[in-house]
């Protein structure tokens, strides 16, 4: 038997390779699009779980303030008017007013240093509600946020915190609060020296009510409008200090 000559080997044809190398590109294609959505899969799972854990830390904090509100006489202590909710909580460091406000779809936060002086706490009040959401102290805690309600737990009962009565009560309770600022700042005479008989700094003008403890409601419910759906919490006020 002869041996086969060289040239009788016949190799891959041209269109063999290229149909091997078309094929080789189609799976490497479906590899890279597979391990392309299972990247992205995992962003968006790790992206949801940070999501959750951080809403997690808002709410208990939004707890925390609700359950350490405390009722004072110069301002009022709770108050919400459909854009801020403000409250009046206690700290280490005496009273602390803190804000949460929806605005332009971010859910923020503002809290003032505390403080144990009456004229302090009505200042820090005043600034609460002239906050344009650029301040230093104002937190922007999460994003995507189209709309809330509070409503107070009174009489056995859940009630609008922007119903009538509540309303009126809290407009009713933040005028007493500018006019006594604005006593507490106000003053006659020369520089320095205030007029003989005029009473120590803070001191309410003539005719001015006396100021009352409010009543607290025992409960505050939040509803907020998330991507996710909305979220109802509802928070029991701590005891109240004497």
């Amino acid at each position: 038997m002869l041996p086969r000559r060289i040239d009788d080997c016949q190799g891959f044809t041209l269109v063999e390779v290229l149909v091997a190398l078309l094929i080789m590109a189609v799976l490497a294609t479906l590899g890279w699009r597979g391990i392309d959505s299972m990247a992205r899969t995992r962003e968006v799972a790790q992206a949801a779980s940070e999501r959750t854990l951080r809403l997690a830390a808002i709410v208990s904090q939004f707890e925390q303030d609700v359950q350490a509100v405390q009722a004072v006489d110069v301002v009022p202590s709770l108050a919400f008017d459909g854009n801020a909710l403000r409250l009046v909580r206690r700290t280490d460091a005496g009273m602390q007013v803190v804000v949460w406000s929806l605005l332009e779809g971010r859910w923020r936060r503002w809290a003032s240093a505390g403080t144990g002086r009456a004229g302090e706490l009505q200042q820090a009040w005043l600034a609460s509600q002239q906050l344009l959401g650029n301040e230093p102290q104002q937190i922007p805690l999460l994003e995507g946020a189209s709309g809330w309600q509070v409503y107070f737990y009174r009489d056995n009962a859940w009630t609008n915190a922007q119903s009538s009565g509540d309303l009126a009560t809290a407009v009713a309770d933040q005028a007493a609060a500018a006019a006594a600022a604005a006593a507490a700042q106000g003053g006659g005479g020369t520089a320095g020296t205030p007029p003989a008989g005029t009473p120590p700094a803070g001191t309410p003008p003539a005719g001015t009510p006396a100021p009352r403890r409010e009543k607290l409601p025992t409960g505050v419910r939040l509803q907020i409008e998330l991507p996710e759906g909305k979220l109802t919490r509802d928070v029991a006020l701590g005891p109240q200090l004497p």
